[in-house]
Order: structure tokens, then C-alpha cells, then sequence
């Protein structure tokens, strides 16, 4: 008996609801010795509170120093083993556009990129170009064929679309074309098994034509493909947990791992945290649980813009007394791992955690950041301890054995 298999065997319903407010890539570091992480230097009155009378911790996506994708950060925080349920970025792109995938569907994620003269990267996402930008060069691409499967290009937001490949006998093990650093240039796809062999094969024709036609396209006069996957069929989050599961996230990808796992998503009235906040206060009383999304955090860590992440943390501290005003009776706040400016990308570091329920034992801490945390009841866990941890507080989760 796997967690899932053990949660769904002891969950019960009642009228409490739970609230996961993720802060993508919240998780930071110093910029200098001695200076401040990112949540360390943000004004938080409102988290500083919570952690007060909070259970605080630590939290792993996977294990420790391991760096985890978004898509595996989000399926731990589900209570989802990614080391057991492992899922591409295409998949997840493509469900959060509304894409109807078939279960034969090949999906990956696209980005738009910039090249020199020579072919090499300079810019990976293409000056995060406009969601207008990456349109127009969609309905470009959507003129490519491929001998014996239907192909779909669609846009996701700014340099990001997915593409998703229709046929028979299509594998979906294939590497990444994305070198993951500027100065080299984009790789080619390679099948890992036999099976997978035709499918680089499409995606490489593919990529050629797309270089041809999105050359006099700068900045976004190339791409790179990642993610590539199938549709796994996951157990339903509704099921496990008997929850009414809603999703408020902005960018596409979050909300295609909530439709993954079976949840709805709630289109939100606006992108700012505020925004969220009441989306979520708007639609309060039809379901159990909400999965909160706040993107940015992790967007500027990438970028390496200290200030604008510092000031997007302020700015869902600000907001968070309408949440805190709807009365959760369980408050989880983390990330799905940690982005530091100084790094640029996602990294291995755990995440801080806090957990605010009736129910919770109280600690010593009175900020909500890396420091602070580590000192908390809850010690060091991982995030698949995070959903029977909230259940339990939620009292939603009944004795197992005699």
C-alpha cells in the first residue's frame, strides 16, 4: 500500500477546509555573505503573524539535494511520490490551455529562444517576449506537416507554447532539446528507448522547419522543446482526499498539474496575489480546498531581480487578510521549491513551511523564512508529508488500524 492508497482508505468528509497557498520558487539565498534572502529582506507582517502562531518548518520537494522540476515540486505538494508518478512538462502545458489530450497524444513544452549568427543561444526565453508575440509565431509554425501524425502548436503565455504530436505508436521517452544554458546551441531531440525512436525523429524534422521559418523573427528566432510525455493517468486528487479540489493559479502550466490530478481550475479575476485572493473568497463556499498559485516569485528568481521578488513577496503579504478573513480551518504556505535570485534557477535548497490550524502545536517562530523555519516544530519534512499532515489537522483523516 503506497501513501495515496493508505490516505484514500482513511479519508472521511466534513464541512472544514484547507487552503495551500504555494509562492513558486520562494525559497532563497544571500545575494552577498551576511545579506538577507530574498524572503528575509521582504516586510511580511501579515506571515511574520501567522508563523507566530503556526507549527514552522522545513520542506524537501524530493530529497535532499535533489533540484526539482515544477511539475514534480507540484505533485509532492499534492502528496504525489514524483520519484513514483512522473509526468512531462508538455503534458502539463497542454491541460492547462484546455488542451483535450487522447491518450495516444505526445505533448511537450516549447519555448521560444534567441540565436546569434552562429546558432547559438543568447537568450533562452527570448526576452520573455508578449503572449501576442508568441501567437503570431505560433500561427506560423502551425503551417509545418509531418508524414503520418496530426501536429498542434499552441500558445501558452509569453515564450512559451505546447506542442502536441497525434498518431499511432508514438513513444514519448525523448531528451530535451534544451541545453539549459545560453552559449550553446539547442540539441538535437534523441530517442532513450526504441519505441521513441519515430517520435525524435518528427520532432527533429520539426524543429528544422521551424528554424527556417522563425529566422527572420528575432528575438524569438528559434526554440527548444522540453518535457515530452504522455498523459499517465494519475489517481484523481478528489478521490484520494474527498475533496472538492479547486485550482486559482495565472500561468497556463499550473493549472494544467490541477486538471491533471483531477482538480478544477478557477479562471482568476486578475494575476496579481490580491487578485487570487479573491477569486478564491468569490467562490469560497462551493468547495473543500484551494490550491493557490502565485507564479512571479519564481519568474524573477530567474531573472535574478532580488528587488522584484522581495517586492512580490510584500505584495501577497498585503493581500493575504482576505484570506486569512474567509477563516481556512488549515493555512498551508511554502513553495514548490526554491529559486534563488543569486542562482538564477530553480536549486535543491528546502523550502520554509508553515502550517496554521487550531489544531497545530505552536513553536518558537516569529518569521516566515529560511532561518527562521528551520528552528520550527515541524522540523524538516518533505512535501509529500504535506497533504496527510493537513488532512489530519482538517480532521478529515480517520485511525488506521484497530
Amino acid at each position: 500500500m503506497n501513501q495515496l492508497e493508505l490516505i484514500q482508505q482513511l479519508a472521511v468528509k466534513n464541512n472544514t477546509k484547507i487552503v495551500l497557498l504555494i509562492l513558486d520558487g520562494v525559497g532563497g539565498l544571500a545575494m552577498q555573505p551576511g545579506g538577507p534572502t530574498e524572503l528575509e529582506a521582504a516586510r511580511t507582517p501579515n506571515l511574520d503573524a501567522l508563523a507566530a502562531r503556526s507549527a514552522c518548518g522545513l520542506s524537501e520537494a524530493i530529497a535532499p539535494g535533489i533540484t526539482p522540476g515544477s511539475g514534480p515540486g507540484h505533485l509532492a505538494l499534492f502528496g504525489y511520490d514524483p520519484l513514483q508518478y512522473e509526468i512531462g512538462r508538455g503534458v502539463l502545458e497542454a491541460l492547462g490551455i484546455g488542451f483535450e489530450l487522447q491518450p495516444n497524444d505526445v505533448a511537450a513544452r516549447g519555448n521560444f529562444c534567441t540565436v546569434d549568427a552562429q546558432g547559438l543561444i543568447t537568450d533562452r526565453r527570448a526576452g520573455r517576449i508578449s503572449t501576442e508575440e508568441c501567437t503570431r509565431r505560433v500561427q506560423l509554425l502551425r503551417s509545418i506537416t509531418l508524414p503520418g501524425v496530426q501536429v498542434f502548436v499552441e500558445p501558452v503565455k509569453e515564450h512559451r507554447f505546447a506542442l502536441i504530436l497525434r498518431g499511432d505508436g508514438l513513444g514519448a521517452d525523448v531528451e530535451d532539446t534544451d541545453p539549459q544554458r545560453v552559449g550553446a546551441a539547442p540539441l538535437p531531440a534523441v530517442a532513450r528507448n526504441p519505441q521513441s525512436q519515430r517520435t525524435a525523429e518528427l520532432l527533429n524534422e520539426w524543429i528544422a522547419q521551424a528554424r527556417r521559418i522563425l529566422a527572420d523573427h528575432p528575438p524569438a528566432n528559434m526554440l527548444t522543446l522540453r518535457g515530452v510525455a504522455k498523459d499517465p493517468g494519475l489517481p484523481k486528487f478528489p478521490e484520494v482526499y474527498q475533496l472538492r479540489a479547486a485550482a486559482v493559479a495565472v500561468y497556463p502550466m499550473y493549472k494544467g498539474v490541477a486538471r491533471l490530478v483531477g482538480m478544477e481550475v478557477i479562471e482568476s479575476i486578475g494575476d496579481s496575489p490580491a487578485d487570487q485572493f479573491e477569486t478564491v473568497r468569490r467562490h469560497w463556499d462551493r468547495y473543500d480546498f484551494f490550491f493557490i498559485h502565485i507564479k512571479k516569485t519564481d519568474s524573477y528568481g530567474e531573472d535574478g531581480n532580488f528587488d522584484a521578488k522581495v517586492h512580490l513577496i510584500e505584495q501577497v503579504d498585503e493581500a493575504l487578510p482576505t484570506l486569512l478573513a474567509l477563516e481556512p480551518d488549515v493555512l498551508v504556505v511554502t513553495g514548490d521549491h526554491s529559486t534563488p535570485c543569486l542562482l538564477k534557477g530553480h536549486s535543491w535548497h528546502p523550502l520554509p513551511i508553515m502550517l496554521v490550524a487550531r489544531t497545530a502545536r505552536g513553536d518558537q517562530v516569529t518569521q516566515f523564512n529560511e532561518a527562521a523555519c528551520i528552528h520550527g516544530s515541524l522540523g524538516r519534512i518533505r512535501h509529500t508529508d504535506i497533504m496527510p499532515l493537513a488532512m489530519a489537522h482538517a480532521l478529515r483523516l480517520t485511525k488506521y488500524g484497530a
